[in-house]
């Protein structure tokens, strides 16, 4: 099972521990953890299920490349980090 973990500073907003689901892409990972806890849903992804554009995902140290389709495989092993992303100067 792919582990999924949420930043602290996602967490201030949603309820959000370390969850352990099972899943081939970042797609059905998150889809798994969200059916568990639907709040945090609107905080990851948009309405169309695409990533928002403050947000980003870690799958084994490597940065999400598909934003959109979430297609990027995951192993039964695979650790996941959902956080937000910092912008500014």
């Amino acid at each position: 099972m792919a582990t999924v973990v949420f930043t602290p500073n996602l967490q201030r907003h949603v309820e959000a521990p370390p969850t352990q689901v099972d899943g081939a892409t970042v797609r059905e990972v998150l889809e798994r953890v969200f059916e568990a806890n639907p709040r945090l849903r609107g905080y990851v992804v948009d309405e169309r299920g695409v990533l928002r554009k403050h947000m980003v995902v870690f799958v084994d140290g490597r940065q999400l490349t598909d934003r959109v389709a979430l297609s990027d495989a995951v192993e039964p092993r695979s650790e996941l980090y959902v956080m937000q992303a910092l912008s500014g100067g």
